[in-house]
């Protein structure tokens, strides 16, 4: 449907989030900056598809998903491959963005590359703080209205 979009429990959370000064504050410490893409993913979703909607952007994004376990939010930042960069060898076409947050939460920053990317890019952990695991700030940022008011008109007397 044209001019619809999804809203997911972590695309909530991450409004949530940087609908806070700590969140704001916490993400541009660590790279974002406003107007940065952020992709919001499943942990189960193919790192290839991932780092596909990566591209489109053509820069550095976010990615976000929320751990199945925990509810936690995780982030990833992500850097447009570099051709100063050794190329490495293609990330699995089974590994899962989960199961790559995982890696890179253990090592912190990682060089890697996707099959359709010539060269290498870069991902670094944006690590946890109160603010991105607190998923009830949702009062603290402006709420749409759900209906669509409308104006009676009367007719005066």
């Amino acid at each position: 449907m044209p001019g619809r979009f999804a809203r997911t429990q972590t695309a909530d959370r991450v409004a949530d989030f940087l609908a806070t000064r700590e969140g704001k504050s916490h993400l541009t410490y660590f790279g974002w900056a406003p107007g940065m893409p952020i992709v919001i993913t499943r942990p189960s979703e193919p790192l290839h598809d991932v780092m596909a909607m990566v591209s489109v952007h053509g820069r550095a994004v976010l990615v976000a998903t929320l751990d199945p376990r925990s509810e936690e939010l995780r982030m990833l930042h992500i850097t447009t491959p570099q051709p100063a960069l050794r190329v490495v060898t293609p990330a699995p076409s089974s590994m899962t963005i989960g199961e790559f947050l995982d890696r890179v939460a253990s090592m912190t920053i990682v060089e890697f590359r996707v099959r359709f990317w010539q060269h290498t890019a870069v991902a670094h952990v944006i690590p946890s703080c109160p603010a991105m695991q607190t998923p009830n700030t949702a009062g603290m940022r402006y709420q749409l209205p759900t209906q669509r008011l409308t104006l009676a008109t009367t007719d005066a007397k």
